[in-house]
C-alpha cells in the first residue's frame, strides 16, 4: 500500500473506486480490492473472477516506487541475520519478501520485474551465493512468481474487506502466508536439489530454515511495513510515539535489555515477559500499538544478536517466539479495533434512532402551534375583510408571532439534538406530563378495546427535557398496548400511575395485562437490537433507559405474570397544589 498522496485523484474523491471505501473505519487495510458482480458491457459478459481493476490499483509504478522497492528489499535483506547453511546463505528472519508482497498487492504484475531484479541484486551483493548466474536468475524469477501468486491469492480471498479489518481476514492472511511460503520454499529447495547444488540429505533442514525465515519475516514485518508506506497510518504511529502510550515502548525496551543482558539467552528465560507490553499496547491502542511494539521488539532482537553473537539455532528459536507473540498481539489488536468500530457504529445507530423518536415527539409539539397559526391567520383575513385596522388586528398578529416563535423553538431543539445531542431542561409538572402521554393513546385504546387507566399523580414538578421524557413514556405505553392487545378483549388493560418516594424521587409505573417479562427476557431486555417484534429494531427500550439515566433516574422491568415497567426520576419541587 502506497501513501495516499501518491494515489490518483479520482480514488481520493470517488467512493465508487472501492479503495477509499474499504479504508474507511480501518486505516490498516492492506489489500482493499473491490469485488465486482457479473454484468454486461457493450454486449459482453464481464467475469467477476477477472474484474476490471480501478486505475488506482493497476497504475504503473513511478521511479520512486521502483527505487523504494529495490533499495528497500536489498536493505532489509542486508539487515537480516544471514548465516551459511550447507553452502547457502539463509536467515532466521527474512523481512524483505514482506515489502515485495505489499508492492505486488498494490501494483500487481507491473512490479514483478523490479522484484526479480531486487532479489537478484540482493543474492549477488548481500548473500553472494556460489551459484551460476543463470541459475541465480532462475531462482529470482521463481521466487518472484511465488510471491506474486501469494499476493494474488490474498487479493482474491480477502478483497475489499482488508487483511486487518477483522479476525477472519487476519486468520486468512496467516493461512495464505504459511501455505504460500511453504510452496515457494519447496520449489526453491527442490530446484537446487535437482540441479545438484544442494545435497539431498540437507534438503529437509534447508527447506525448514528457508520456510521459517519467510514465514516469520512476512508475518512479523508486513503489518509494520504496510503502515509505514501509508500516510494516514504513519500519522497514527507518530501519535503513538509522541503520546503517553509510548510508555509501552519503554517497557518493551526494558524487557529486551533484561532478556539479553540479565538472563541467559541460550535458555530464553525472560523472553515470554515481552507478551505483557505487547498485550498492553494492543489492548490500549489496537493494531497500531501491537504493530509498533512488535516492530521495536524485532529491532531489539536484531541489534542484540549482532552485539552478543548468538548462534543461528538460538536465533531461530527467538524468531519463533517473536512470531507467536506477534500473532497474539495482532489478534488482540484486531479484536480491539473491531470492537471500537462496532461501538462507534452502534452509537451512531442509537443516535439516529433516538432522533427518530425525538422527531415523533416534535411532530406532536409542532401540531399545536401550526394549528394555532392557521386559525390566527384566518382570523387576520376576516378582520382585514371587515376593515379592521386597530387593536384587534394587532393582537391577532402578536399571537401569530408568538406561535411562530414557539414552532421555531421546537424545530431548533431537533437541530441541536442532531448536531450535539443537546437537551433543554425545563420545569415540568408530573400530572401534566402523564396526562399528555396518556391522551395520545386515547384513540388507540378505543379502537383496540383496551381500558386505559390514568391514576392520580402526586403534585410534584420535574426538571427535565419534556420531549425526551415524552419519548420514554410513548415507548413504554406503545409496548404496553401491544402486549395487552394479545389478550382477549375483556382482559385488555393498561394502567399509568405514579407515586412519590420520599422527598426527592418519584416512581412512574406502566402496567399492562400482557404476558409479562420472564427471567430470560429480563437479562437482555434493555440491550440494543434485542426485540421480540418482527418489524422492530430493538432500540426503543435501550434509548429510553439512556434518556432516563441521563436525567439521573433508572428504568427497569419487573418479572411478573403481567407487564410491569418502572422508572424513577428526581423531583425538582413538590407542593400541595398541582399547577
Amino acid at each position: 500500500m502506497l501513501p495516499v498522496s501518491q494515489a490518483p485523484r479520482q480514488v481520493r474523491t470517488a467512493r465508487a473506486a472501492g479503495i477509499a471505501g474499504a479504508r474507511k473505519g480501518n486505516p490498516y487495510v492492506v489489500f482493499p480490492i473491490p469485488k465486482l458482480r457479473r454484468r454486461r458491457q457493450n454486449g459482453r459478459s464481464i467475469n467477476p473472477r477477472r474484474p476490471n481493476m480501478p486505475k488506482s490499483a493497476t497504475r504503473r509504478p513511478g521511479w520512486r516506487d521502483a527505487l523504494l522497492l529495490v533499495g528497500g528489499y536489498v536493505a532489509l535483506d542486508w539487515a537480516s541475520h544471514i548465516h551459511r547453511l550447507h553452502g547457502l546463505d539463509v536467515t532466521p528472519w527474512s523481512p524483505a519478501p514482506a515489502l515485495g508482497l505489499l508492492f505486488l498487492a498494490r501494483f500487481r504484475g507491473r512490479v514483478a520485474p523490479l522484484l526479480a531484479l531486487a532479489i537478484f541484486i540482493s543474492d549477488a551483493w548481500v548473500r553472494a551465493p556460489q551459484l551460476p548466474w543463470l541459475l541465480a536468475c532462475g531462482q529470482a524469477l521463481q521466487l518472484t512468481a511465488g510471491y506474486w501468486l501469494i499476493a494474488e491469492v490474498l487479493r482474491r480471498r480477502i478483497g475489499s474487506k482488508g487483511v486487518f479489518a477483522n479476525r477472519p481476514g487476519l486468520i486468512t492472511w496467516v493461512t495464505i502466508i504459511v501455505a504460500g511460503t511453504l510452496l515457494n520454499s519447496l520449489l526453491l529447495i527442490g530446484g537446487l536439489t535437482l540441479t545438484g547444488h544442494l545435497p539431498q540429505a540437507a534438503a529437509g533442514e534447508t527447506l525448514l530454515a528457508h520456510w521459517l525465515a519467510d514465514v516469520t519475516g512476512i508475518l512479523i514485518s508486513m503489518p509494520l511495513l504496510a503502515m509505514l508506506l501509508d500516510e494516514r497510518s504513519r500519522g497514527r504511529l507518530r501519535q503513538l510515539l509522541l503520546g503517553r502510550e509510548s510508555l509501552s515502548l519503554l517497557t518493551t525496551g526494558g524487557v529486551l535489555v533484561l532478556t539479553f543482558f540479565a538472563g541467559e539467552m541460550s535458555e530464553l528465560r525472560y523472553f515470554p515477559a515481552l507478551f505483557l507490553p505487547i498485550a498492553w499496547a494492543a489492548a490500549r491502542q489496537g493494531l497500531a500499538g501491537a504493530v509498533l511494539t512488535i516492530g521495536l521488539t524485532q529491532v531489539g532482537v536484531v541489534v542484540g544478536t549482532y552485539l552478543l553473537g548468538l548462534s543461528p539455532l538460538a536465533l531461530i528459536e527467538l524468531e519463533v517466539l517473536i512470531l507467536v507473540l506477534a500473532l497474539s498481539g495482532f489478534f488482540i489488536g484486531v479484536v480491539v479495533d473491531e470492537k471500537q468500530r462496532v461501538s462507534a457504529e452502534l452509537q451512531q445507530t442509537l443516535r439516529l434512532a433516538a432522533a427518530g423518536e425525538m422527531a415523533g415527539a416534535l411532530s406532536h409539539e409542532l401540531h399545536q402551534p401550526l394549528t394555532a397559526l392557521l386559525a390566527y391567520t384566518r382570523a387576520c383575513q376576516q378582520l382585514l375583510a371587515q376593515g379592521e385596522r386597530g387593536d384587534r388586528l394587532r393582537d391577532v398578529i402578536d399571537r401569530v408571532v408568538a406561535e411562530s416563535q414557539r414552532a421555531a423553538d421546537v424545530v431548533s431543539r431537533l437541530r441541536d439534538f442532531f448536531r450535539t445531542g443537546t437537551t433543554r431542561l425545563e420545569r415540568i409538572w408530573l400530572r401534566e406530563l402523564l396526562s399528555s402521554a396518556a391522551a395520545r393513546f386515547a384513540t388507540q385504546a378505543r379502537q383496540q378495546g383496551i381500558e386505559l387507566s390514568l391514576l392520580p399523580a402526586p403534585p410534584c414538578a420535574l426538571f427535565a427535557d419534556r420531549l425526551q421524557l415524552e419519548v420514554v413514556l410513548r415507548n413504554l405505553l406503545a409496548n404496553a398496548f401491544e402486549a395487552a392487545a394479545e389478550r382477549p378483549p375483556a382482559e385488555r388493560l393498561v394502567r399509568l400511575s405514579a407515586e412519590q418516594e420520599g422527598a426527592v424521587r418519584v416512581c412512574i409505573t406502566v402496567e399492562d395485562s400482557g404476558p409479562g417479562v420472564t427471567d430470560q427476557m429480563a437479562e437482555h431486555l434493555f440491550e440494543a437490537f434485542q426485540s421480540s417484534k418482527a418489524s422492530g429494531l430493538g432500540l426503543g427500550l435501550a434509548i429510553s433507559r439512556a434518556i432516563v439515566e441521563a436525567h439521573g433516574g433508572a428504568l427497569w422491568a419487573e418479572v411478573a405474570d403481567r407487564g410491569l415497567f418502572r422508572l424513577t426520576l428526581p423531583i425538582e419541587e413538590a407542593t400541595s397544589d398541582a399547577a
